[in-house]
């Protein structure tokens, strides 16, 4: 369940399934929900992020950290549209549902933020702990009665650090990090105790509070610098199996945009299989590897395009039909002029594929007739 953490902040929702293995149906759609609600939450929040750290006397020092975590956002917005139209409205197989689950535990494109290689929770979760620290940085926690809520939600920061500790590789290190773990619990449970006395700890969780994101946040990119230099061929394979997934996702994208629009965008879809079978030395797999980001780097421009062509066609639809209900509200639908203007535009927009340049000619003419056509007569709208 996604979880609203203080002053509207979102938690990255629990992802279903494993790398290659067909998602529940159920499971799937509740994680596309949750995720869609993350999604639109987050933007709000770094553009709220943006404009404090642009007020703030110190906000330089967190730009970095705002470019990475808008650089992730677009990442994870990338990849929930190709989950998107994998899923098709609930029209889904079996092959649909292990492309999905491979889009969601594959490596995501974040060379431009990071160099780093995460799959889409992972994504999530270090946009979490990278917001929550911006917050505390810039001073936009709240306080007062928010104290319950905010050791609530490093609670189960703490569980997740846990949890991220066992994943390292037994040794020094992951003796260490359970010690900081420790550390970090005992202060916690000495500030609950307090605020449970009726104390006050404002002061005290903003200093934790960064602590714990900054921990959490080095363990997960750790842990993907260390997967990247240790299993190179493990990275190269899921990445190709990520780029055939996501290539049959834009597949489904552009012949949608092909089908209703015109002219739709003439970018390639690339193809995965064109780059040949994985290779298994250091040497081959470097290069190989940089073919996969060229490839990956090229889908992700193509998608754009043709989101941005499809996103058009249904603004300028929208735009037709708002005029029609101004239309309507002023009387002037059912003249003649104005009702046959209304009638090409739809025709245009309801053709497929549509013809765009023409469509938009006719909605700006829809437009200047509903601008300049007087209410008829005996209309209510008519002037006395």
């Amino acid at each position: 369940m996604n979880v609203v953490a203080p002053a509207g902040q979102v938690s990255a929702p629990v992802a279903p399934g494993r790398m290659g293995s067909a998602l529940d149906a159920q499971a799937a759609q509740v994680y596309l929900d949750e995720l869609g609600r993350w999604r639109d939450g987050r933007r709000h929040e770094l553009s709220e992020l943006d404009q404090a750290a642009l007020q703030a006397p110190t906000g330089s020092a967190a730009t970095g950290d705002i470019l990475l975590s808008m650089a992730l956002w677009k990442a994870v917005s990338d990849r929930y549209e190709l989950l998107l139209a994998t899923w098709n409205s609930g029209g889904v197989g079996v092959t649909e549902l292990t492309r999905m689950s491979t889009l969601i535990w594959g490596r995501l494109d974040t060379s431009a933020a990071s160099g780093l290689s995460v799959s889409l929770p992972e994504a999530c979760r270090l946009s979490d702990a990278l917001l929550s620290q911006l917050r505390v940085k810039l001073g936009l926690d709240p306080s007062g009665a928010e104290i319950t809520e905010r050791i609530r939600q490093l609670r189960a920061q703490m569980e997740r650090i846990r949890e991220q500790i066992d994943l390292e590789p037994a040794g020094d290190a992951q003796q260490r990090a359970a010690l900081e773990q420790s550390r970090l619990a005992r202060r916690l449970k000495e500030i609950a105790d307090k605020a449970g006395r009726g104390g006050d700890v404002a002061g005290l969780l903003g200093p934790l509070e960064i602590e714990a994101a900054t921990f959490e946040r080095d363990l997960i990119v750790n842990s993907a610098r260390r997967r990247d230099a240790a299993a190179l061929l493990q990275r190269a394979r899921e990445q190709r199996a990520d780029l055939q997934a996501r290539e049959a996702a834009l597949r489904r994208i552009v012949e949608d945009c092909v089908r209703r629009v015109d002219p739709a965008p003439r970018y390639a879809v690339p193809d995965a299989a064109a780059l040949g079978p994985v290779p298994n030395t250091r040497d081959e797999l470097e290069p190989y590897l940089h073919r996969l980001d060229q490839v990956s780097r090229a889908m992700t421009i193509a998608q754009a395009a043709y989101v941005k062509a499809l996103r058009d066609r249904e603004e300028l639809d929208s735009r037709l039909e708002a005029y029609r209900a101004k239309a309507e509200a002023t009387g002037v639908a059912e003249v003649a002029d104005v009702a046959q203007a209304y009638q090409l535009a739809r025709n245009a927009l309801d053709e497929r594929p549509s013809r765009m340049v023409l469509a938009q000619q006719l909605v700006t003419v829809y437009q200047t007739y509903l601008q300049t056509t007087p209410a008829p007569p005996g209309s209510r709208h008519a002037p006395c």
